[in-house]
Order: structure tokens, then C-alpha cells, then sequence
């Protein structure tokens, strides 16, 4: 898990993990969690004098909130502003492509399969030739297409969360933390 160091107005510096904002205006000083929605942890102070108790506390609300709740979907759900198709976002085509030595062209689906710490993986899924081009394959293999993204996505989803608590776990080793915020 990412930490970056913060300097507070009073000085002091704390090294902050990725999920956690300060908060320092007029009228509040404190650390803000960001996952799952928010949560304000304040320093119940006006000189900084609580902020490290009030960050100890925002970390371990953040670490349960991690160990309970799945990662945070950075996957793309709803198709750019700019395509052309009815698609959902992943799937392109049908791409209608002429293999060299060939007189009949093929069409296929481009499907975009989303690995977890790795790069993308592009597959097609065969809907026909000229000759063999049905509506019922069409719809056959946009479904395939379909179920393939779908599973790619929800792998994807798992190897983040698992990731995610793996780090988590480790950080509440590293910092001596136990038991949920209060």
C-alpha cells in the first residue's frame, strides 16, 4: 500500500497511507477516510496536538473498511462517450477482416480482457464468414463475447481485492495496529 508523507499547518509530518486526505480548514483539523465513502477522524484540537491520534484511528477504520469491503473498481463499466455501437464497453466489432490468400472475409468480435497488474489481454470471438453470417451467430457469439468480458471482470475484481487486503494486512503488521477504530 502506497504511503506518502504530510506536512500538517502546525509542522509536523506524518507518513499517510493511500485512502486517507487531511482536512484543515477554519473551523476543522483531521484526517478524512476515502473508501467506500468517507469518513472524518478529527484532531479534537486547534494546534495539531491530536492529529497523530486521529490518524491512528482513521488507518485502522481504513484497514477494517479494506478487510471488509471488495477494492475499489477502477474497470471501465459504461462505454465511451464517442462509440459508435450499442456495445458494452470491452467489445468491439463486428470487425469484418480478409485473411491474405483468402477470397471470403470473416468477421469477429474484438474482446478486451482485463488482467489485474498486467496488461490487457485481446481475444475475438469467430461470429462467421460472408458465406456462414447469421443473425443467430451474430447473437451466439456477442453473448460468448459477453460472458467472457463478465468473467474477465470478475477475476479481475477478486485479484484486486485479494491484493488490496494483502496489503492491508501487511500494513497493520508494519504499524503494530489491532482491532477496528473506535
Amino acid at each position: 500500500m502506497k504511503i506518502r508523507d504530510v506536512a500538517i499547518f502546525s509542522g509536523h509530518r506524518f507518513a499517510v497511507p493511500q485512502g486517507i486526505q487531511r482536512i484543515d480548514t477554519k473551523s476543522t483539523h483531521g484526517w478524512q477516510v476515502r473508501y467506500h465513502g468517507t469518513k472524518m477522524f478529527s484532531d479534537h484540537s486547534q494546534d495539531g496536538s491530536g492529529a497523530n491520534r486521529a490518524l491512528v484511528k482513521a488507518t485502522k477504520e481504513l484497514l477494517t473498511r479494506i478487510a471488509n469491503l471488495p477494492a475499489p473498481d477502477l474497470l471501465q463499466r459504461a462505454p465511451s462517450a464517442s462509440k459508435t455501437t450499442d456495445l458494452p464497453s470491452g467489445i468491439s466489432g463486428p470487425i469484418v477482416r480478409s485473411r491474405q490468400g483468402s477470397k471470403v472475409r470473416t468477421c469477429n468480435f474484438s474482446v478486451l480482457l482485463p488482467q489485474f497488474g498486467q496488461p490487457p489481454k485481446c481475444t475475438s470471438v469467430y461470429i462467421g464468414s460472408e458465406n456462414t453470417y447469421t443473425v443467430e451467430k451474430h447473437d451466439r457469439a456477442l453473448v460468448k463475447a459477453l460472458t467472457l468480458r463478465h468473467a474477465a471482470e470478475e477475476a479481475y475484481e477478486e485479484a484486486a481485492t485479494k491484493a488490496k487486503r494483502k496489503a492491508g494486512v501487511a500494513m497493520r503488521k508494519a504499524l503494530k495496529l489491532r482491532g477496528p477504530a473506535r
